[in-house]
């Protein structure tokens, strides 16, 4: 084999690690390379990585992907079912290798090979599924499956196999069946459900009935049975639901009844665990999930309107009700006698003098010169949640920040669109200012958040003198809320957080919410602050814990990362020029 002296270079992660001398030759054309070889020269790739075994795994991945697009012969396909062959050598490597192979060439065949390719490819593959079966080979039955998918073996293929004959034997199939059939049966009898089920199901094979379905169920073997009962059909879904209903397992027969459309033949259950749903989401404050999830279905819209009353949330009901015309229905019910009597903290108690919204100039300046000459102020960020999967969040729409008098809740939004500068100057001199002791609550998800929202503003690239409370109480329950009740009494009402912040106006009881989350921080500050250290502490115990736990500056990583990243081209810049004069 020729050496072209290149070599092979793993890149994880953007960082390309230690060079190997391998020839990229072995890669690049595979045409008089064996699959013995091709998979030692893999081996020393994966041994000599300095990366995770995840992105050493993707690496090779790619690479046998790209490889298998130069010459292997006599196919890719043939190629591929040669190395899967030979890996039980490779032993410790074989199920990893196996799992590499096989994923690369589903990959690979996307793109198509030849038939007379694939169609000898699926002789040999049916040949290995045939000695992985009888013992001669031991591969894991996982790699068994994808064998069977990524070559799309049949009976036929097996009969083949079996018969090492092109020509038709009689009742060959009938054989191939029975050799399936028995394999399966050991695996059901070793307890390998999803193994022998996945085979069922390639295979069209339906003998087995409701006495497999309540074996699985007895082992807790959930999945297989319900893969299993997809496959048979509508009849043993039902009897699979029934079994879950007999057994108190409703959240399992919900979860079927919901995916194969058997509400009609489980309406009770299906509500009840619509229900169930809703209450879940309105647990967490997700209220706009909660009203989609109704489809506009005027029992659950019911449920949610009470849910929102129990909860107290006043806006939701109104809302609710005159949005679907629920007004009769409220009317006819005493919301007090189904609402929780929970004590949470309010405005008054913590004898804040007033809540300021902060839209334009003079109040941003106004704002400004208060919280200039306070000592200590809580800060906090609200954002409209954003529930589609994978999406980008929503901006920062508004940051409250609180003194132990006052309250001032900034639109974001509105601000950086009409004065950005102006905005910019204003939070630079509260949020830089090494005088004035900044509290927040996990404050590092409103520091990413900012940075996010508002990456050109410089106010939000680092930040002076911070104590988030929540580094200093090693062990807080239920949050700032469970905090707040430890330290002062009562907690907070939460559950207007996953609330539209970008409405405007926002609604009274979001105002109090946000200037609570804020104001609460400081109160909490001074409570402890002012309280004395228990006997078994030094007199200066609790004040060194505060003192312990402040951070002087805080940078934006995203941002520090980046301002690095632009000094070392400059830098470079710089050397060049140099270098040219």
């Amino acid at each position: 084999m020729g050496m072209d002296g290149r070599v092979l270079e793993l890149n994880c992660g953007g960082t390309t690690h230690q060079a190997w001398p391998i020839s990229l030759h072995a890669f690049s054309d595979l045409t008089h390379v064996s699959p013995v070889v091709f998979l030692y020269l893999l081996k020393e790739c994966y041994f000599r990585g300095t990366c995770k075994a995840t992105a050493k795994f993707r690496v090779l991945q790619q690479q046998v992907h790209q490889s298998l697009h130069n010459s292997p012969k006599p196919g890719p396909a043939i190629f591929v079912a040669h190395c899967l062959y030979v890996l039980p050598i490779f032993e410790s490597y074989c199920e990893g290798f196996s799992h590499l192979m096989t994923s690369a060439l589903r990959r690979f065949l996307k793109t198509g090979t030849t038939q007379e390719d694939l169609l000898e490819a699926k002789y040999f593959a049916s040949q290995l599924f045939v000695n992985i079966i009888e013992g001669n080979l031991i591969h894991d039955e996982r790699i068994l499956i994808k064998i069977l998918e990524v070559f799309g073996i049949s009976l036929v293929n097996i009969e083949k196999a079996m018969f090492a004959s092109e020509m038709k034997n009689d009742g060959g199939v009938d054989i191939a069946k029975a050799f399936v059939e028995q394999y399966i049966f050991e695996l059901i009898e070793s307890e390998s459900y999803m193994t022998a089920v996945t085979l069922l199901e390639h295979f069209s094979i339906r003998q087995s009935g409701e006495s497999f379905i309540y074996k699985m169920m007895e082992r807790k073997e959930f999945r297989a049975a319900e893969k299993w009962a997809v496959f048979m059909g509508k009849p043993m879904l039902c009897i699979l639901v029934q079994k879950y209903i007999d057994r108190k397992l409703l959240k399992y027969a919900y979860e079927i009844i919901k995916k194969n459309n058997l509400r009609d033949e489980f309406p009770e259950v299906y509500h009840k665990g619509n229900e169930s749903s809703l209450k879940k989401l309105a647990e967490k404050g997700c209220w706009d999930v909660a009203e989609a999830r109704t489809n506009c279905d005027r029992q659950l819209l019911e449920y949610l309107v009470y849910l929102a009353m129990e909860a107290g949330y006043s806006e939701k009901v109104d809302e609710l009700c005159d949005r679907y015309s629920l007004k009769g229905f409220v009317i006819d019910r005493d919301p007090n006698a189904s609402l929780l009597q929970s004590r949470y903290l309010n405005l008054k108690e913590l004898a804040l003098e007033d809540v300021i919204w902060v839209d334009e100039v003079n109040g941003l300046q106004d704002a400004t010169c208060h919280l200039e000459s306070c000592k200590v102020v809580g800060i906090d960020c609200e954002w409209k949640p954003n529930y589609e999967k994978g999406s980008k969040p929503n901006k920062v729409s508004i940051m409250q920040i609180a003194s132990e008098k006052m309250a001032y809740i900034f639109d974001l939004i509105k601000l950086n669109q009409d004065v950005p500068d102006i905005l910019d100057n204003c939070l630079t001199r509260i949020l830089h200012s090494p005088r004035i002791l900044k509290l927040g609550y996990n404050f590092q998800c409103d520091v990413k958040q900012l940075s996010l929202s508002y990456g050109d503003l410089e106010c939000f690239k680092h930040y002076a003198m911070l104590l988030d409370i929540q580094n200093v109480f090693k062990e807080p329950r239920g949050g700032l809320s469970g905090l707040a009740k430890k330290i002062l009494g009562a907690g907070l009402n939460k559950i207007r957080r996953n609330s539209n912040w970008e409405q405007r106006p926002l609604s009274r009881n979001q105002l109090e919410y946000a200037a609570l989350d804020a104001a609460v921080l400081v109160h909490i500050f001074w409570h402890v602050g002012s309280h004395s250290p228990p006997a078994t502490a030094t007199s200066d115990q609790t004040r060194i814990e505060w003192k312990s736990q402040i951070v002087s500056r805080i940078d934006n990583p995203k941002w520090s990362k980046k301002q690095n990243k632009n000094k070392k081209v400059a830098d470079t810049g710089i050397d060049e020029r140099s270098q040219s004069n």
